[in-house]
Protein backbone atom coordinates (compact mmCIF):
# COMPACT_ATOMS: atom_id res chain seq x y z
CA UNK A 1 0.00 0.00 0.00
CA UNK A 2 1.43 3.52 -1.05
CA UNK A 3 0.50 4.51 2.14
CA UNK A 4 3.28 2.39 3.71
CA UNK A 5 6.03 3.54 1.47
CA UNK A 6 9.38 5.32 2.86
CA UNK A 7 8.85 8.35 0.45
CA UNK A 8 12.00 9.70 1.49
CA UNK A 9 14.22 6.22 0.44
CA UNK A 10 16.06 7.59 -3.09
CA UNK A 11 15.88 4.15 -4.28
CA UNK A 12 11.75 4.57 -4.28
CA UNK A 13 12.14 8.45 -5.54
CA UNK A 14 13.77 7.14 -8.69
CA UNK A 15 11.73 4.32 -9.08
CA UNK A 16 8.79 6.77 -9.02
CA UNK A 17 10.43 9.32 -11.21
CA UNK A 18 10.79 6.37 -13.79
CA UNK A 19 6.83 6.41 -13.80
CA UNK A 20 4.43 8.26 -15.40
CA UNK A 21 4.06 10.60 -12.51
CA UNK A 22 7.45 11.82 -12.63
CA UNK A 23 6.35 16.05 -12.56
CA UNK A 24 4.38 15.54 -9.65
CA UNK A 25 6.97 13.59 -7.77
CA UNK A 26 9.57 16.19 -8.24
CA UNK A 27 6.91 18.91 -7.52
CA UNK A 28 6.47 17.01 -3.94
CA UNK A 29 10.15 17.27 -3.59
CA UNK A 30 10.46 20.69 -4.42
CA UNK A 31 7.31 21.89 -2.03
CA UNK A 32 9.18 19.57 0.55
CA UNK A 33 12.97 21.52 -0.31
CA UNK A 34 11.45 24.67 0.42
CA UNK A 35 11.26 23.72 3.93
CA UNK A 36 14.41 22.31 4.47
CA UNK A 37 17.20 23.97 2.10
CA UNK A 38 16.59 27.62 3.08
CA UNK A 39 17.25 26.59 6.89
CA UNK A 40 19.85 24.21 6.35
CA UNK A 41 21.54 27.22 3.95
CA UNK A 42 21.34 29.78 7.08
CA UNK A 43 22.54 27.13 9.11
CA UNK A 44 25.26 26.72 7.09
CA UNK A 45 26.41 30.30 7.10
CA UNK A 46 27.37 29.87 10.96
CA UNK A 47 28.27 26.34 11.26
CA UNK A 48 30.46 25.59 7.90
CA UNK A 49 34.04 24.89 7.64
CA UNK A 50 36.26 26.40 5.52
CA UNK A 51 37.07 23.22 3.23
CA UNK A 52 32.91 23.13 2.93
CA UNK A 53 32.82 26.64 1.86
CA UNK A 54 35.80 26.18 -0.24
CA UNK A 55 33.72 22.77 -1.96
CA UNK A 56 30.49 25.09 -2.35
CA UNK A 57 32.55 27.53 -4.53
CA UNK A 58 34.76 24.95 -6.69
CA UNK A 59 31.17 23.38 -7.12
CA UNK A 60 29.27 27.01 -8.26
CA UNK A 61 32.38 27.66 -10.51
CA UNK A 62 32.02 24.05 -11.75
CA UNK A 63 28.37 24.57 -12.91
CA UNK A 64 28.92 27.69 -14.43
CA UNK A 65 31.52 26.45 -17.07
CA UNK A 66 29.51 23.15 -17.53
CA UNK A 67 26.32 24.76 -18.03
CA UNK A 68 27.86 27.23 -20.44
CA UNK A 69 29.46 24.28 -22.62
CA UNK A 70 26.00 22.31 -22.15
CA UNK A 71 27.69 19.21 -20.52
CA UNK A 72 24.75 18.32 -18.39
CA UNK A 73 26.11 15.17 -16.99
CA UNK A 74 28.88 17.53 -15.42
CA UNK A 75 26.80 20.14 -14.44
CA UNK A 76 24.69 17.66 -12.14
CA UNK A 77 27.69 16.11 -10.78
CA UNK A 78 29.00 19.48 -9.78
CA UNK A 79 24.77 20.22 -8.72
CA UNK A 80 24.70 17.68 -6.10
CA UNK A 81 27.97 18.04 -4.74
CA UNK A 82 26.59 21.62 -4.32
CA UNK A 83 23.50 20.37 -2.44
CA UNK A 84 25.46 17.70 -0.63
CA UNK A 85 28.13 19.72 1.10
CA UNK A 86 25.52 22.46 1.87
CA UNK A 87 23.43 20.02 3.57
CA UNK A 88 26.10 18.32 5.31
CA UNK A 89 27.67 22.34 6.25
CA UNK A 90 24.08 22.63 8.13
CA UNK A 91 25.76 20.47 11.10
CA UNK A 92 22.13 19.38 11.52
CA UNK A 93 22.20 15.03 10.81
CA UNK A 94 18.42 15.42 9.72
CA UNK A 95 19.06 18.17 7.47
CA UNK A 96 22.46 16.14 6.37
CA UNK A 97 19.77 13.12 5.88
CA UNK A 98 18.09 14.87 3.10
CA UNK A 99 20.69 14.91 0.72
CA UNK A 100 19.73 11.30 -1.47
CA UNK A 101 16.60 12.90 -1.83
CA UNK A 102 17.97 16.03 -3.10
CA UNK A 103 20.18 14.25 -5.42
CA UNK A 104 17.57 12.14 -6.83
CA UNK A 105 15.57 15.01 -7.49
CA UNK A 106 18.32 16.65 -9.32
CA UNK A 107 19.70 13.50 -11.21
CA UNK A 108 15.96 12.71 -12.25
CA UNK A 109 15.04 16.51 -13.82
CA UNK A 110 18.93 15.73 -15.89
CA UNK A 111 17.94 12.07 -16.64
CA UNK A 112 14.19 12.44 -17.82
CA UNK A 113 15.04 15.78 -20.08
CA UNK A 114 13.85 18.13 -17.69
CA UNK A 115 16.77 20.41 -17.12
CA UNK A 116 17.28 22.88 -20.10
CA UNK A 117 20.12 21.84 -22.84
CA UNK A 118 21.89 24.89 -21.04
CA UNK A 119 21.46 25.22 -17.27
CA UNK A 120 19.68 28.99 -16.39
CA UNK A 121 22.23 31.25 -15.89
CA UNK A 122 20.39 32.89 -13.17
CA UNK A 123 19.89 29.67 -10.80
CA UNK A 124 23.94 29.15 -11.42
CA UNK A 125 24.43 32.81 -10.18
CA UNK A 126 22.06 31.81 -7.30
CA UNK A 127 24.12 29.13 -6.43
CA UNK A 128 26.89 31.53 -6.11
CA UNK A 129 25.43 33.66 -3.61
CA UNK A 130 24.46 31.04 -1.77
CA UNK A 131 28.33 30.13 -1.27
CA UNK A 132 29.38 33.38 -0.80
CA UNK A 133 26.94 34.66 1.80
CA UNK A 134 27.90 31.07 3.88
CA UNK A 135 31.16 31.81 3.17
CA UNK A 136 30.62 35.37 4.93
CA UNK A 137 28.38 33.94 7.54
CA UNK A 138 25.46 35.79 6.02
CA UNK A 139 22.54 33.61 6.96
CA UNK A 140 19.97 35.65 6.23
CA UNK A 141 21.19 35.68 2.45
CA UNK A 142 21.98 32.55 1.83
CA UNK A 143 18.61 31.71 3.18
CA UNK A 144 16.99 34.37 0.70
CA UNK A 145 19.27 32.89 -2.30
CA UNK A 146 18.25 29.37 -1.71
CA UNK A 147 14.42 29.95 -1.42
CA UNK A 148 15.11 31.48 -5.04
CA UNK A 149 16.80 28.30 -6.15
CA UNK A 150 14.32 26.42 -5.42
CA UNK A 151 11.04 28.87 -6.62
CA UNK A 152 13.25 29.21 -10.05
CA UNK A 153 13.54 24.75 -9.99
CA UNK A 154 9.70 24.36 -9.14
CA UNK A 155 8.67 27.38 -11.55
CA UNK A 156 10.23 25.22 -14.59
CA UNK A 157 8.77 21.95 -13.48
CA UNK A 158 5.62 23.84 -13.12
CA UNK A 159 5.76 24.91 -16.61
CA UNK A 160 6.80 21.41 -17.65
CA UNK A 161 3.79 19.67 -15.60
CA UNK A 162 1.21 21.78 -17.44
CA UNK A 163 3.11 21.33 -20.94
CA UNK A 164 2.79 17.51 -19.97
CA UNK A 165 -1.01 17.87 -19.07
CA UNK A 166 -1.63 19.88 -22.35
CA UNK A 167 0.23 17.11 -24.00
CA UNK A 168 -2.54 14.40 -22.92
CA UNK A 169 -5.22 15.98 -23.35
CA UNK A 170 -4.35 15.67 -27.41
Amino acid sequence: DPSDWNVFDPRLVRWRLEGSGRTEQLLAISELRQGFEPVAARLAADRATPEQCRAMAEATTDMAVHGRTGDLEAYLLADVAFHRTLLDASGNDMVRALAGLVEEVLAGRTHHDLMPARPNPTAIALHDEVARCVRTGDGAGAEHAMRAIIDEAAGAMTEQAATDRARARE
